[in-house]
């Protein structure tokens, strides 16, 4: 009785992530809300690996390019992130942003760009 209480409560557990299992069309981004299934898919997900080097790829792309241009362009920086920080580190960032936000259309709805900047400046804002 006991072990089918506790397999139980695991099958309810991993139902939601088994619901939401990535697919090859989650990664065509066109919100934030996107963007964060795709950096939030779990690692028993058959896709985890493609759908975190995607993630990773364009966050780099998003930091990559906000350096050179406010660099490039004397612009004022929106993410002042410190010296050591990980890919890791921003995929948390986002994730941690988006995970507060989730259900708030307001923000979830906007293009993932947008989201990814709100996200990674959250966790590291320019003063």
């Amino acid at each position: 009785m006991r072990l089918a209480l506790i397999l139980g409560m695991a099958a309810i557990a991993l139902w939601p992530s088994l619901a939401q299992a990535t697919t090859p069309e989650d990664f065509t981004l066109k919100s934030t809300e996107d963007l964060y299934r795709i950096c939030a898919t779990p690692q028993t997900d058959p896709l985890y690996r493609e759908a975190m080097n995607f993630c990773e790829g364009y966050l780099l792309g998003i930091v990559g390019y906000h350096d050179a241009i406010v660099t490039r362009e004397n612009l004022q920086r929106l993410i002042c992130y410190p010296q050591g920080v990980t890919r890791d580190d921003g995929i948390r960032a986002f994730n941690d942003w988006a995970t507060k936000h989730q259900g708030d259309q307001k923000f979830m709805n906007d293009p993932p760009v947008v989201g990814a900047v709100r996200g990674l400046a959250s966790k590291w804002p320019c003063k």
